[in-house]
């Protein structure tokens, strides 16, 4: 193994992988820290992690398992992956984890990189924005339980860290390597070890990969890691041997947890033609609504059904506010888990997930340990194969085009009952 990544949640992880498969390197990722060790042909491993919005100490020594593994795997070189939104709080848990990674792994300097110019999210004079708007104007300063209010990300980050933060900004990654290679070695000998690096475009990442060669610990979005497959290539460590892909037959079905703007628009344009299921948050919580239930009315319906809770984030604040944060969540996640195992067992072999949680409870409900990369659906969501008989596609809740779901299932499914439109 060659690089070894470390994602905080499911979505995000099969992102990344989907950004290395591209770039020719052999992909595979893991449903958290294995207990044995991969297949010898494997170029890169990602743990996918449930860490981005559990106790920091517990973020912390799950990603630490997960750096002890992966080095025994023989990686060159680690990538700790967070979302191209930033999802954090003022405590966490991004800079808390970043920093025992980096501790662990003796970095003077870590390159921090959440953009990501294909689905719109770039970092300019160290801001975030997300397309023509800055990321705390998006809605992402309302997200029920990452809200960020800041798009200054190096100033965010210093809330969470003990580290000193600085910045490369876009003229000198514009000039080149050479130029990026001279401002991180200025940063640091001005004592910042965490440095947020502005990217506007693909070929800006491109560069920084180039430039992080020999830094033992990167960060970022999974739009930083298309340059570093490059660095291997050009040592000829990499085999390129293409996984080939075919869809599954058998019944698909679409779950849905987030309540992002992208997700719900996504929902509404599907379920306009499609038979759609709405899960009330608050009836899960009241026992009114159980999995049995949810499953039961897929396996009625012909066609492609969507089952989703994708309300609007005011809706969820009320619930959390009646039952509790962490009660509610984990009440909504643990129904979307249950039911994707009775649709499994039911016969389904196609899932399409969006939300980053529900991702991560269905995984893991389904016990599914290890996914093959395949084909790109849209910009950062690649279809998987989990088993011989399933095909999952997870959806980070901010990705994909309004046609998302149709596309998904045209890319999993062999059997279009109900031709997506």
């Amino acid at each position: 193994m060659l690089l070894g990544c470390i994602g905080d949640d499911f979505t995000g992880s099969s992102d990344l992988a989907n950004t290395l498969a591209k770039q020719g390197m052999r992909t595979v990722q893991y449903t958290g820290v294995p207990n044995m060790a991969a297949k010898g042909d494997v170029e890169v491993g990602v743990v996918a992690l449930k860490s981005r919005s559990i106790d920091v100490a517990q973020a912390i020594r799950q990603s630490l398992d997960a750096l002890n593994w992966l080095k025994a795997q023989g990686c060159k070189q680690f990538f700790f992956k967070y979302c191209s939104t930033f999802d954090s709080t003022k405590v966490g848990n991004i800079g808390p984890v970043a920093e025992a990674l980096a501790d662990a792994l003796d970095a003077g300097i870590v390159v921090f990189c959440p953009a990501f110019p294909g689905a719109g999210r770039t970092i300019y004079q160290g801001h975030l924005f997300v397309n023509d708007q800055l990321f705390n104007e998006s809605g992402m300063d309302s997200h029920p339980l990452t809200p960020m209010t800041d798009s200054d990300i190096a100033r965010w980050l210093q809330h969470q860290s003990s580290s000193s933060v600085g910045k490369v900004t876009s003229t000198d990654v514009l000039a080149g390597v050479d130029a990026v290679d001279s401002a991180l070695a200025r940063e640091q000998s001005m004592g910042n070890r965490f440095v947020v690096v502005d990217a506007i475009r693909d070929e800006d990442l491109m560069t920084i990969g180039r430039a992080v060669e020999k830094l033992p610990l990167i960060t970022g979005g999974s739009g930083v890691a298309m340059g570093l497959p490059e660095n291997f290539r050009k040592r000829n460590l990499i085999s390129q041997t293409k996984v080939p892909w075919t869809g599954q037959s058998g019944r698909c079905v679409i779950l849905s947890g987030s309540c992002s703007i992208a997700t719900r628009a996504q929902v509404d344009l599907y379920s306009q033609a499609h038979p759609s299921l709405e899960v009330s948050p608050g009836n899960i919580m009241n026992k009114i609504t159980t999995a049995w239930d949810v499953a039961k009315w897929v396996l009625d319906q012909t066609g492609i059904p969507l089952v989703y809770t994708s309300t609007d984030p005011e809706s969820v604040k009320q619930v959390q506010k009646e039952f509790g944060k962490e009660s509610s969540a984990s009440a909504v996640e643990t129904l979307f888990a249950e039911t994707a195992k009775l649709l499994v067992d039911g016969g389904v072999s196609s899932l399409v997930v969006a939300g980053g949680e529900t991702s991560g409870a269905i995984v893991e409900g389904l016990g599914i340990t290890t996914m093959e990369v395949g084909p790109e659906i849209d910009p950062g969501v690649p279809a998987m194969r989990a088993r011989d008989d399933l095909v999952i596609a997870l959806k980070s809740g901010n990705f994909g085009t309004e046609d998302f779901f149709a596309k998904a299932v045209k890319v999993l499914s062999t059997d279009l009952i109900d031709p997506p439109s």
